[in-house]
């Protein structure tokens, strides 16, 4: 299996991005691709210490254009110039995904290396309000409605795609959190095997802004799976 390459969406990232960085050097990681989406200057510390890593790609937009965009600005990199990697993991800037749950991803990805692998969390923590639990299995209840396919966690940011489906994922509608759902809608369209590893607990930074990785609002969640399945409807006429 070829290389695999990280592509972390920021927007005002924690100081823990940098330990995740370190760390992630002492797996078969080979590069970092990161995306400053028009973080605030106070930020700028933080990136530039990014950019003197060796093994750091840091691509900036001059405003927030939101993480569908920042995803779709990673991926069109890579395709570009990863002769060598095999594919992309998506990762949090915000801490929500431990160190332990990206090994965990890499090596699934090697195992499920024909499709796409999703890291599905655990709602059953007291850090989760219950409404987001309960919005996360709304939502993903009716995604199975609506589009016949089973999905715990349709919302989560944690996820490894092939190269060869980043030629279509860069073309997806969204240029917010609702790229995630309608990437998946897609990959079940395009008949792309979807693999869902259990990772660990959902987590919420009070002092981050989360929803910008992973939309866990309960109502703002049902809502996105309804419009993306009227959006594919109006499409198919």
């Amino acid at each position: 299996m070829g290389d695999i390459i990280v592509l972390i969406p920021a927007l005002n990232p924690l100081q823990s991005l940098l330990l995740l960085v370190e760390q992630l050097r002492s797996t078969t990681v080979r590069k970092i691709l990161i995306i400053n989406d028009g973080s605030d200057e106070k930020y700028a510390s933080i990136f530039e210490e990014l950019k003197q890593q060796p093994h750091c790609i840091v691509i900036e937009h001059e405003r927030n254009m939101g993480k569908g965009r920042a995803l779709k600005t990673g991926s069109e990199y890579i395709i570009k110039h990863g002769k060598k990697i095999e594919g992309l993991l998506i990762v949090g800037a915000h801490g929500q995904h431990t160190f332990e749950d990206v090994k965990l991803m890499l090596e699934s990805a090697k195992l499920f290396s024909d499709g796409i692998v999703l890291g599905v969390r655990q709602f059953r923590t007291r850090e989760i309000p219950v409404l987001s639990f309960l919005g996360n299995r709304a939502a993903s209840m009716l995604f199975e409605v609506l589009f016949h396919h089973r999905l715990l966690d349709i919302q989560s940011g944690l996820r490894y795609i092939p190269k060869r489906e980043l030629f279509w994922v860069h073309k997806v509608d969204g240029e917010q959190a609702d790229f995630d759902i309608n990437m998946l809608v897609q990959a079940i369209q395009r008949a792309v095997p979807i693999y869902e590893i259990p990772i660990g607990e959902a987590r919420v930074r009070k002092n981050s802004i989360i929803h910008y990785d992973e939309l866990i609002g309960a109502k703002e969640m049902v809502q996105q799976v309804w419009k993306t399945f009227l959006t594919s409807k109006s499409t198919k006429r």
